[in-house]
């Protein structure tokens, strides 16, 4: 009896393992914990059929004061096994990346007017990735602590460590993601994050005898980079396009120049809030489409906190904030995400007033960790929507510029679908790409172009131009281009 029992044992051990081998061949070898976190129900979008599993839950980052990050998990609708991983963030500093980066710009659910039901983004990057969005820091989002004090002391130096530590605790929950093609994404105040999040990574890779975090490199778009270039930068674009007064202008680069972009002087404020009433009320973070005039954000906030607003399908909807604050605010959706009643936010929002407002350090540049991280061979990408006055593309021209870095390919014109998607310039160690007509979220305005994008970004392919046959079409219907270009001389 013993040894058939035995026999028993060692043949359900065998069976076990293979089993095992085989899910992890799948990528799907998932932990218990993991396993717990799937969300199997989600309210407003069970009629959306996916074919992807996602996950959300709770990972603590400090056990003594009861820090604990909220994340969103989306695998990639096909063969995820076989794509890298990207982590998103969002930036305020204290906006949530569920919030913005997921409902409104690259996730694949987003929210309906209605505030209660989801419909999908045919331009979602999970696609052609596995895409991780995490709330951070504590504060923001359905993210919290044991500790209030940790929301009153949060800043760039703690963010990015215990964002680190995320994502250590987050591969041992998904252990099939270790070792993946590993990417940083985000945009705005995830200028800070991303470069920083990035650069304690490498640093920590270095002293770690287990490389489990294979970093590859980082994609920031319409980023706080450097608060002198960017503040430059801004006030030559608001002047530039006419928002501003001159009188405004020369003020502002009196005032406000070498401001810290998150701790302004009074001075400053009262410059930056004649700028706002000069701009009137459009939606500053794309100057070209209609604002939301029904949830009563003051444009006097715009230049403080480094986020907006949204769209759906094709038809623009500037409004999806006040959605998405709808939606994540109801208790069903709260509890398929498994959100603890217990430590859930009495009002979910966006963005926390509270983390922005006692935000500690922040500084001035980031170019350092760029020539550190250029040196260390990532690739990295800066992209840029050209109809933002927060973050404009001046601004991160002008950051560039300080780097200082040779010219690989000059300017030029890339294309989707035959039409100018924007521009691009690739450098020794970085490459920076225009986003015609979008705003400070490219995703939300333009989000093919943004898809293409990640593509080439992930592929570490150029932005794709016109083909041969592309331009003998263009040609054709174009012939005055043809008569003038054979009517330039060769120098």
């Amino acid at each position: 009896m013993e040894k058939k029992q035995c026999r028993c044992t060692v043949v359900a051990h065998l069976l076990a393992i293979i089993v095992l081998v085989v899910s992890i061949e799948r990528g799907s070898c998932i932990t218990e914990d993991g396993e717990k976190d799937r969300v199997s129900e989600l309210p407003g979008g069970n009629s959306l059929n996916v074919s992807f599993a996602h996950y959300s839950g709770y990972i603590t980052v400090n056990k003594e004061s009861g820090r604990t990050l909220f994340y969103w998990f989306f695998e990639a609708v096909e063969d995820p096994s076989s794509k890298p991983l990207v982590l998103w963030l969002n930036g305020g500093p204290g906006c949530s990346s569920i919030a913005y980066g997921l409902a409104e710009e690259i996730g694949p659910f987003h929210v309906k007017p209605d505030g209660k039901s989801l419909y999908l983004n045919p331009y979602s990057w999970n696609q052609v990735a596995n895409i991780l969005f995490l709330d951070s820091p504590v504060g923001v989002g359905y993210s919290y602590s044991d500790n209030p004090q940790d929301l009153l002391s949060n800043g760039d130096a703690r963010t990015a460590q215990d964002s680190l530590v995320f994502l250590k605790k987050w591969f041992k929950r998904f252990p099939q993601y270790k070792g993946r093609d590993f990417y940083l994404a985000g945009e705005s105040y995830a200028g800070h994050y991303v470069p920083q999040l990035a650069q304690v990574i490498v640093r920590s890779q270095k002293l770690a005898e287990e490389n489990s975090i294979n970093l590859k490199g980082y994609m920031v778009g319409n980023a706080l980079t450097d608060d002198f270039h960017d503040h430059l930068g801004l006030f030559q674009f608001m002047w530039s396009t006419g928002l501003i007064s001159d009188e405004t202008y020369n003020l502002l680069n009196v005032f406000c120049d070498f401001q810290s972009f998150v701790h302004t002087s009074p001075k400053c404020d009262k410059i930056l809030d004649i700028a706002n009433d000069e701009l009137g009320n459009i939606d500053q973070y794309s100057i070209f489409t209609p604002s939301c005039t029904s949830n009563g954000t003051s444009s006097k906030r715009l230049l403080k906190r480094l986020h907006q607003v949204g769209r759906i399908g094709e038809s623009y909807d500037p409004c999806t904030e006040k959605h998405s604050t709808i939606y994540f605010n109801l208790p069903e959706v709260q509890k398929a995400l498994h959100v603890d009643p217990a430590v859930a936010p009495l009002n979910w929002s966006t963005c926390s007033d509270v983390v922005s407002e006692n935000w500690r350090d922040s500084p001035r540049s980031v170019l350092d960790i760029y020539q550190e991280l250029i040196r260390e061979g990532l690739r990295i990408w800066m992209f840029s929507g050209d109809t933002d006055a927060v973050i404009p593309v001046t601004s991160t021209r002008y950051s560039i510029d300080a780097l200082h870095l040779p010219t690989v390919t000059p300017w030029h014109a890339w294309y989707d679908d035959g039409q100018v998607g924007g521009w691009t310039q690739e450098y020794k160690g970085l490459t920076f790409v225009t986003v015609r007509g979008a705003g400070h979220e490219v995703p939300l305005h333009k989000p093919k172009l943004a898809l293409a994008l990640i593509k080439a970004f992930l592929s570490g392919s150029p932005m794709p131009t016109l083909s041969s046959s592309d331009v003998a079409n263009y040609d054709a219907v174009n012939p005055i281009r043809t008569v003038i270009s054979n009517q330039i001389p060769t120098w």
